[in-house]
Formats: C-alpha cells, sequence, structure tokens
C-alpha cells in the first residue's frame, strides 16, 4: 500500500450560502521515501492538497489515506516548511531549531533533561546546510537563504515521515533558489523522507521530484502524473541538459492547455 493515498478527493468550501468546488475527484498516490511535487494553474487547488493529506481540512468526498491510516483530523509525524520561513526574530537560530523538540511530544517532556541530545541533533542537521557557524545568529542576522535553510532544519529536526513544502522557495532570489535546491536534494538523499513539494517553478520540479503532478484549472483535477527518469545526484549542470529541459517543457505545455 502507497504511504500517501488520494482516491477521488474532492473539497468543497463553503462561505455562507456560496460554496467553491477547490478540488475534484483527486487520485494520487504516494509511495513511501518518494518525493513528488505538485504543480499546476494558480488557484488550481495545489495547496489544498496539502491541507487534506496532513489533514488540516477534511475531504468532502473520497478518501485521504496517511500509512493506512484514514485522515480525519492533523496527523502526526508531519513537517512543513512555508513560502516565509515565520522564524521567531527572539531566538537564536539553534533555539528555532529546537522549537518542535519543546513543543512535540514524546520530545517534550524529555527535552529540558537531554538538552544536550537535541543540540547535538540539530547542530548536526545545520551542518548539513551550512549554518553550523550561524547558530547563535538571530534571524534578521541570516539572509532569505540563511532563513530558509534555518526553516527546513526546524521542519526536519523531530524526524517526520513526511515533509510538506509550500513554495519553500518561492521568495527567494533565482540564485539562492537554485542553491536551495542542492540543499533540499542532500537533505532527501541522506533522511529518504517522504516529501511533497507545492511549486510554480516547473525546473524545480524537475530538479527534485520522483514524480510530477499536474493540475487543472480550478476544480483542480490531476491530469498528467510524470516519472522524472533523471539519476541523482542532480546538479545544475543537469538542468540544462536536452532531456531536463524537455522534460520541462513537456509540463508547461500541459499546464498552458488549462489556459487555453
Amino acid at each position: 500500500m502507497a504511504f500517501v493515498e488520494l482516491r477521488g478527493a474532492s473539497l468543497t468550501y463553503a462561505l455562507g450560502k456560496e460554496t467553491t468546488l477547490a478540488l475534484a475527484d483527486a487520485t494520487l498516490s504516494i509511495e513511501k521515501g518518494e518525493f513528488v511535487a505538485v504543480v499546476g494553474p494558480s488557484g488550481c487547488g495545489k495547496s489544498t492538497i496539502m491541507k487534506l493529506v496532513t489533514g488540516l481540512l477534511p475531504a468532502t468526498a473520497g478518501d485521504v489515506q496517511v500509512d493506512g491510516q484514514k485522515v480525519r483530523t492533523p496527523i502526526k509525524g508531519v513537517g512543513m516548511a512555508f513560502q516565509n520561513p515565520t522564524l521567531m526574530p527572539w531566538r537564536t537560530t539553534l533555539d528555532n531549531v529546537l522549537l518542535p523538540m519543546e513543543v512535540v511530544q514524546p520530545h517534550r517532556s524529555r527535552f529540558r533533561r537531554h538538552r544536550a541530545e537535541y543540540v547535538e541533533r540539530a547542530m548536526k542537521l545545520l551542518g548539513t546546510v551550512g549554518l553550523a557557524d550561524f547558530a547563535l545568529k538571530f534571524p534578521w542576522q541570516l539572509s532569505g537563504g540563511m532563513q530558509q535553510r534555518s526553516n527546513l532544519c526546524r521542519a526536519l529536526i523531530h524526524e517526520p515521515e513526511l515533509l510538506m513544502l509550500d513554495e519553500p522557495f518561492g521568495a527567494l532570489d533565482a540564485f539562492t533558489r537554485e542553491e536551495m535546491w542542492g540543499v533540499m536534494q542532500a537533505l532527501w538523499l541522506e533522511r529518504r523522507f517522504t516529501g511533497i513539494l507545492v511549486t510554480h517553478d516547473l525546473r524545480e520540479a524537475v530538479y527534485l521530484a520522483d514524480t510530477v503532478y499536474v493540475m487543472s484549472r480550478r476544480p483542480g483535477r490531476i491530469v498528467m502524473t510524470k516519472r522524472i527518469d533523471i539519476p541523482r545526484p542532480r546538479t545544475l549542470a543537469t538542468t540544462f541538459e536536452p532531456h531536463f529541459v524537455e522534460l520541462v517543457h513537456e509540463l508547461r505545455d500541459r499546464i498552458q492547455q488549462e489556459h487555453d
């Protein structure tokens, strides 16, 4: 059985007497340890899929399962990273990364007694993304890319089986964004969590994903499933290879059909 599965999942938003069908009959299957990307036109329901998978919203029709369990309420063991890092300005990089360990069980009840153990874990993670020397700096002392690296570390510190990424690099400049692709790939190759990335950047989707799902205009449906058959590790040089460019164009052409 797949680790994440949507079978005919739909979501209707109700605002007073008005209703909006945001997602219609979405079906997808994600294996444990697989990294997928979801792309499509603006407002097509990409972020809605994330809300259904994490249990932040219940499906109004169909079935959503994670690790064999039907999702009805917010699930545990999930890490999340968004476009804005949302780091707490009064906490150092290290303390921001450690925050989940202070609030998520079973870590919360043993955090104070075993703080040194958790600090060691956080410092190892910060070292992986090149931030060990910035552990005691505050968010305002970090660049945008450094803040987003910190954000990823915070999402991964409790070793979640599922990582949800909603446009995590969208606010970064082009050079920093491409640098973050390499950071994200390295973290995934080391930890092999199941990753779901929502992005508008088709190059980013092809660079990072095993499978790319293309969604239609609202109400969102899965209209294309594309396996990315490019060996890892991928590099920026990979993005200029003919097959990579061909995949990006194929995805773009499919999305363009939704605008026509």
